[in-house]
């Protein structure tokens, strides 16, 4: 793993729990990744990465939900487990919105938050779902992306 992956993987997990939590309202937006960030300080840039995919998987859950229930054939959304919602939301958050992840990085990392927080079957429906809303938007995953 290259250096810098390593506080974006843990902004992940960190951005993972604050949106768990407001999800079940055992926190309010507004507080539950600050107090994480409190309790588990990133580097900056970490930090910075964490705020925006926070508020911009928040801002976009209907559209996320709109793309898992399409590419998930046969599975209603409210019947995947709510810890797999929340990880493929942020990863197809960052897969539109954030063009300077590499589409390999992004998979990988969902994979794992998957394997880490989810079940063992887990991380290869993230994965499936993930590949096909890749391969349905054209975002290569060649070299260097």
């Amino acid at each position: 793993m290259r250096p810098f992956e390593q506080p974006r993987r843990q902004a992940r997990e960190l951005v993972l729990q604050a949106l768990y939590a407001t999800e079940f309202g055992s926190a309010r937006p507004e507080e539950a990744l600050a107090d994480l960030l409190a309790d588990q300080p990133l580097a900056e840039g970490a930090t910075a990465f964490a705020q925006r995919l926070f508020a911009s998987t928040r801002r976009r859950v209907e559209w996320a939900n709109a793309a898992i229930a399409e590419l998930a054939v046969n599975w209603n959304i409210n019947r995947i487990a709510a810890v797999d919602r929340v990880i493929l939301r942020m990863a197809l958050v960052e897969l539109d919105e954030f063009p300077d992840t590499p589409v390999k990085v992004v998979l990988n990392e969902a994979i794992e938050l998957a394997k880490k927080f989810s079940t063992a079957e887990s991380s290869a429906f993230v994965n499936g779902i993930l590949d096909a809303w890749v391969k349905r938007n054209d975002r290569g995953t060649g070299p260097g992306t």
